[in-house]
């Protein structure tokens, strides 16, 4: 039993060391201001880099961005970062992502994601949910640039289409399920 007890304090040691090394600020959480700020300048690269995210946005009911989000683990895992949503091109809310893992992991990396929330149902279970676990509610689709090359607007059918973007460090399983979002105060 101690035994155990020892490989998940290395587990959860090795995991806050990795997150802090990739982001000092990590415990110090951004204000609106600078969620704005980071926010718009991501999707600002985002649209130049994947033009298929620009005509998403163009018809999409929100968008939301989570600039820099820091996943580690070693056995023992996690994510945290934080949001904005963006409706008609105007920040109106903030959020968080947090998510936990446990299995054959090691690592440390640094990343960020947008969500092109495509339908009012996508939206309104966004406002309405305490805490949404994405992989449940509405339908997810995570784009890359050889999958979006093929999208449209008129062939956009799903609820939500999220793009993966400024990966940095090295960590296996990369993905959105079972991440929580919830709504935050700034």
């Amino acid at each position: 039993m101690s035994r155990g007890i020892g490989v998940f304090g290395v587990a959860l040691v090795c995991a806050l060391v990795g997150a802090a090394v990739l982001s000092p600020r990590l415990t110090d959480a951004a204000t609106a201001a600078e969620l704005n700020r980071n926010g718009s300048a991501v999707l600002a690269k985002l649209y130049k880099s994947a033009p298929k995210a620009k005509e998403l946005a163009a018809t999409a009911k929100g968008v939301l961005v989570f600039p820099s989000i820091v996943k580690a683990g070693f056995m023992v895992g996690g994510l945290f970062g934080e949001g904005v949503l963006f409706k008609g091109g105007q920040p109106v809310a903030y959020y968080d992502t947090v998510a936990a893992s446990y299995g054959y992991q090691v690592g440390a990396q640094k990343y960020g994601y947008a969500m092109f929330l495509m339908n009012d149902k996508a939206l309104e279970y966004l406002d309405k949910s305490d805490g949404w676990e994405v992989g449940t509610g509405p339908s997810i689709v995570i784009l890359d640039q050889g999958v979006a090359g093929g999208l449209s607007t008129t062939t956009a059918r799903d609820d939500v289409y999220a793009f993966i973007f400024n990966q940095q460090g090295l960590m296996a399983g990369l993905g959105l399920q079972g991440t929580k979002i919830t709504k935050i105060e700034k």
